[in-house]
């Protein structure tokens, strides 16, 4: 056996019935293998090890009263994984399926997707079991005000910054940080994801959907390639989808599917226009679900079934595809699907939305591939703008902010290329990514000693 493979045994055995941050340390440590020969210094001061166990866990729950008077309890998760090269890093996610396991796997490829931004962010995630889907403004603010009561005492804008992810968007934000700010009685940028008149920066919310377009358009100019009349296919309908869909419509394609928990749409004609506003409208303002999208456009909508699916199993033609949705939304057979179906080029908006099998197929059919900690590492790399300027008491304007992210997803490209050639395997960028964000946590974790 060798030596990564017995530290994957090892982390097994250690966090049973963890499948999720599993599947997340074993992509990870396959792809590191070449790492071991040339420093055998991370060997000796067991790097490998220590990487993948988090510097502390935060469990706690969550007691709220819903409007009928009615008591609930949740849990609340803050895993504090890595801070080797600066203050913790990384979202909070409600959702029903959240568990520690999940959390573990966020909070871990959040070590490596900070440390390919180029900024001094170490990696971090958090969340709950909290359902804010069909709860008042009420419920949801008395839900984050108990949830930070407890959460509070282990941020600080040196120490752990979070955002938003999943279920956790501007209101929820909101929430969050005016209980912080009463109850520490100062404002600082504890949080990234914040309005734009109390600290947030302009493109926070568009940064993790242009950030994995602009990654995909980087990987397709290496083949002399562009976005121009693709058919794209996106799934999700939140935050990521919704800006994906505008950056892909700006840069001349055609986004064709946006989906949400109850199925899928299609539209050929492409998402744009009014139709894009429709959607946004229709996410952030009414709350529906997307199936409205299709009553009002007259377009085929596929009930229970996921965009993968109905590419598989309808033969959609798609160019390009951009899971915007959530972890192991491609299996082997959905990947198939997209490669029969002629997908040239993959870049994830979502966290770990490729389980392995499928990740297998796209090298085998010589895909371009953007792994979710490169690709999606555009919401970071804003939510690290956005405590520059929370620290310089500024704020920079649409342009410098979107200049600056395009830049960090043009070095993180670059990154990702350089070390796949350097460390024996041209044009992975899977291998490129982890090897790049891997090698600069390790070096410092090195010059710090063991601690």
């Amino acid at each position: 056996m060798s030596y990564l493979k017995e530290v994957i045994a090892k982390l097994k055995e250690k966090n049973p019935a963890e499948p999720e941050f599993h599947q997340a340390a074993e992509e990870v440590m396959e792809t590191l293998e070449p790492t071991v020969e040339k420093h055998p210094e991370f060997v000796k001061a067991a790097i490998y090890e220590r990487i993948v166990e988090p510097d502390r866990v935060i469990m706690f729950r969550v007691p709220w009263v819903d409007d009928r008077g009615k008591v609930h309890v949740n849990k609340g998760f803050r895993v504090q994984f890595n801070n080797a090269i600066g203050p913790y890093k990384g979202g909070l996610r409600f959702h029903p399926s959240v568990n520690l396991g999940i959390i573990k796997f966020l909070g871990f490829e959040q070590i490596f997707k900070n440390s390919l931004t180029t900024l001094p962010i170490g990696g971090g995630k958090g969340g709950s079991d909290f359902d804010p889907k069909g709860k008042s403004d009420g419920e949801v603010m008395k839900f984050c005000y108990s949830f930070m009561r407890e959460l509070y005492r282990y941020l600080g804008p040196d120490t752990d910054v979070p955002a938003g992810d999943i279920g956790v968007g501007g209101r929820e934000i909101g929430y969050l940080f005016g209980f912080y700010k009463k109850i520490k009685n100062e404002h600082t940028g504890v949080f990234t994801g914040k309005g734009r008149e109390w600290g947030g920066s302009l493109i926070r919310p568009e940064a993790t959907g242009y950030g994995a377009v602009y990654y995909a358009a980087e990987m397709l100019a290496t083949r002399n390639d562009d976005f121009k009349g693709k058919y794209v296919a996106i799934s999700g309908s939140g935050n990521v989808a919704q800006y994906a869909t505008q950056k892909v419509n700006e840069l001349g394609g055609i986004p064709i599917t946006l989906s949400d928990s109850s199925g899928t749409i299609v539209d050929m004609d492409g998402i744009k226009g009014e139709k894009w506003d429709f959607v946004m409208n229709l996410k952030n303002v009414k709350r529906g679900r997307i199936k409205e999208y299709a009553e009002k456009y007259n377009v085929k909508y596929y009930e229970g079934k996921s965009v993968w699916d109905v590419i598989k199993e309808e033969g959609v033609k798609v160019d390009i595809a951009l899971p915007c949705a959530t972890q192991n939304e491609i299996n082997k057979e959905q990947a198939q699907g997209l490669v029969n179906n002629g997908c040239i080029c993959l870049s994830e908006g979502a966290n770990m939305p490729s389980d392995l099998e499928a990740i297998n197929i796209y090298m085998d059919n010589n895909i371009l591939y953007g792994p979710g900690k490169a690709a999606n590492a555009g919401g970071v790399s804003v939510s690290g703008l956005e405590m520059s300027q929370n620290s310089l008491r500024l704020s920079w304007t649409r342009e410098e902010v979107d200049n600056h992210l395009q830049r960090i997803m043009k070095s993180i490209h670059k990154a990702s290329l350089e070390a796949a050639e350097a460390y024996g395997d041209p044009g992975n960028y899977m291998m490129g990514a982890n090897i790049a964000g891997f090698i600069k946590v390790a070096k410092t974790m090195l010059a710090y000693g063991v601690i």
